[in-house]
């Protein structure tokens, strides 16, 4: 059994940078919807190896900064996204299709076609899951693409109605946490940066479509609500456009992002019954935070969310972040959370 976490238990929201050694930086500056294998510097025959050994790395970082839930990093994935969203039945690997970027624009990107019903083949992640839990005697998250971004994110050729189509990727995700709780993971997390993107579907299925893809997960289930990538966008706004509907969402863990945005953290108020995990490390800049910044970003919070009821971690994944600036972060994560710690103990 891993340990009982402390209070304020520090944790990422996923990802962590890939080495060097195994993924070309320069091939890999996009976000992929679609297979992106260019960006591995090993033959496909050696990649697996080399992804557990550039997992390990990772695990081993987050240990050595002292955080309390720790990831594999994502370190075997592409994006977020395109590992478990090329890996459904309905998808045609052979001809992408196109779709306009989150942030609009006119700009399209290729992305999967959905030329069939989406239906889960059977495990993706839940090596990866395995892995993890093998590695650390800590306590375990695994991140899973949300049922509402993978439908925003495809060209869709099949389903006479999104939300149709919405529903049948919450089964499938749903059918995949399963499959990783079984590998005795923790804590398992949805990322639903779309949500943020276009809150006008979001609002008409986004809670019923997550609330599938969660029926009957055990254990502690987290969502992350993103504002993009910090490298891609730079000017964030202070305050999120789907948010509070998610009180009566069954997810028992929020994270948001707080640190790069400046959020106004009052209306945090009225999601009073989830757990809060909050962005106290800007990824915007590659200035590493004192452990004091770091505490006084997770004060900011207790006047609305009591301290049981918060975790702090990074703003959003950290794997477009150089290494050592990361791990520097992460240390100042866990030293801050450990100083507002010791002033709540009195």
């Amino acid at each position: 059994m891993p340990p009982r976490l402390p209070l304020l238990p520090t944790t990422i929201v996923g990802s962590y940078p890939q080495p060097d050694w195994l993924v070309d930086h320069e091939a890999a500056k996009g976000i992929p919807r679609v297979g992106a294998p260019q960006i591995w510097r090993i033959p496909e025959a050696q990649r697996e190896a080399a992804q557990d050994d550039g997992t390990r790395l990772a695990i081993r970082d987050l240990e050595r900064a002292g955080i309390d839930i720790i990831t594999d990093g994502e370190i075997r994935r592409e994006s977020y996204s395109n590992r478990f969203a090329l890996a459904l039945d309905g998808i045609d690997l052979e001809r992408p299709g196109e779709a306009a970027g989150r942030n609009g624009g006119g700009r399209r990107m290729p992305v999967p076609r959905v030329a069939g019903r989406i239906k889960w083949r059977g495990p993706v992640e839940a090596r990866d899951a395995a892995f993890l839990v093998a590695e650390t005697g800590r306590v375990t998250k695994i991140t899973l693409p949300g049922p509402f971004t993978l439908a925003q994110q495809v060209q869709n050729d099949f389903y006479k109605d999104d939300e149709e189509m919405a529903m049948d990727y919450a089964i499938a995700v749903n059918q995949e946490l399963h499959a990783i709780k079984a590998t005795g993971i923790d804590i398992v997390q949805l990322d639903e940066p779309w949500l943020q993107a276009r809150p006008e579907k979001a609002n008409r299925y986004g809670v019923r479509v997550i609330n599938r893809a969660l029926e009957g997960i055990a254990g502690p289930t987290a969502i992350h609500l993103c504002m993009g990538y910090a490298h891609v966008v730079s000017d964030k706004p202070s305050h999120y456009s789907f948010l509070t509907q998610l009180a009566d969402c069954t997810v028992d863990q929020i994270s948001i992002e707080a640190a790069q945005p400046k959020m106004d953290l009052a209306v945090l108020k009225e999601l009073n019954r989830k757990t809060i995990i909050l962005g106290v490390i800007d990824l915007g800049t590659h200035t590493i935070e004192t452990a004091d910044e770091v505490a006084q970003r997770i004060e900011r919070v207790l006047p609305h969310v009591a301290a049981e009821h918060v975790m702090p971690a990074p703003d959003c994944g950290m794997k477009y972040m150089p290494r050592a600036v990361a791990f520097g972060k992460l240390k100042a994560l866990a030293d801050g959370a450990a100083l507002v710690r010791k002033k709540l103990a009195g």
